[in-house]
């Protein structure tokens, strides 16, 4: 069997196919069916016609934080901040850029949203979730006491991925999100549900395609490249996941009536197979998916195109198998598909 390495998942990718923001209409964007042996080119509101009565859609009802705050210390130096995850009692793990590391204890003072000022500061505790975490652990507090999740909403930016240049927006503030975002708690968006609308989804509906929730809270760490070239010595970014139990029950449903579960992106992929390999249904999963992972739930993927050496090359790779991946994203270039988080979409069948 084929040793895969990191340099197996890299490809060339022009720069005018990173899309820098998303199609006029949510699922007016482009799929590619990847499906059968030879490879179609639809568009995102064909996909009713390729599932069937009986097949259950199981999205990722995350809702994406408005976690990127900016701010100055004492001395006068800038700092930005990308809320990970809310730890209770007003603390918060955070990434922090800045080009000297405050000191343990300074407070820093955040930009308050304009014509708005209510003494919004950060306080650094140290690091998260020890000693020598990756991340910094920060009490966030204003004069009115509110809560993170009310600061950032009303303070914060939408984190929008390092490859879109431009600032967040009111659009993005709208099309960062998916139309069923329910439970606050991610950095990043599940891309490929950004191209459902109602209308889509009451398509689905008409048809007899049920429809199912988990939530995982995508972390910053989506984004980062692998980058050793063994992936065994890869370590995987961990992040929160719950499967409901009307969910579970969806899922034995599905499989009683001989349906089939499609996966709307890559997260609830790692949502659901973590849950089949035993981890429970909630905690944190840091599942590394590659090229001979057992899959055991998910029959059909929907997905957007990935980064190059990206865990989420090697996820899709090991799902519909490598060689027609790496066929399917020349296809995609050649074709000048759009690619990443604001791009086009892809439908891929279980190897």
């Amino acid at each position: 069997m084929h040793t895969f390495t990191l340099s197996d998942f890299d490809f060339a990718l022009p720069e005018h196919l990173i899309a820098q923001h998303p199609a006029p209409e949510r699922s007016g964007s482009r799929l590619l069916d990847g499906t059968g042996a030879l490879a179609a080119d639809r568009t995102f509101r064909d996909l009713p016609s390729l599932l069937m009565q009986g097949d259950l859609l199981v999205f990722n009802d995350t809702k994406v934080l408005h976690a990127r705050l900016f701010g100055e210390k004492a001395t006068g130096g800038k700092v930005e901040l990308l809320i990970e995850r809310v730890l209770g009692g007003n603390q918060v793990a955070a990434h922090m850029r800045v080009s000297k590391k405050p000191e343990v204890g300074a407070t820093l003072k955040l930009v308050c949203a304009p014509g708005q000022s209510d003494g919004l500061s950060a306080t650094l505790l140290g690091r998260w979730p020890a000693a020598d975490g990756a991340l910094f652990r920060f009490v966030l507090s204003n004069d009115a006491g509110d809560d993170p999740y009310t600061l950032m909403e009303r303070h914060g930016h939408v984190p929008l991925p390092p490859y879109i240049t431009h600032t967040d927006s009111p659009e993005d503030a709208q099309r960062y999100q998916t139309v069923f975002a329910k439970h606050p708690g991610a950095v990043a968006a599940p891309t490929a549900a950004l191209h459902f609308d109602e209308t889509l989804l009451a398509q689905f509906d008409a048809l007899g395609v049920r429809r199912a929730h988990v939530t995982l809270h995508v972390g910053a760490g989506t984004f980062q490249p692998v980058k050793v070239e063994n992936l065994s010595e890869h370590q995987m970014h961990s992040e929160w996941y719950n499967v409901p139990a009307e969910t579970l029950q969806a899922i034995a449903d599905c499989k009683a009536r001989g349906g089939r579960i499609v996966a709307v992106g890559t997260t609830t992929v790692r949502t659901l197979e973590s849950w089949a390999k035993g981890m429970g249904v909630c905690g944190d999963t840091a599942i590394f998916i590659t090229p001979g992972f057992q899959f055991q739930l998910v029959d059909l993927l929907v997905t957007n195109f990935h980064l190059p050496k990206s865990s989420l090359m090697m996820l899709v790779s090991a799902f519909a198998g490598y060689d027609h991946v790496m066929k399917l994203y020349r296809r995609a270039i050649e074709q000048e598909y759009r690619f990443f988080s604001y791009g086009d979409a892809m439908l891929l069948e279980r190897a």
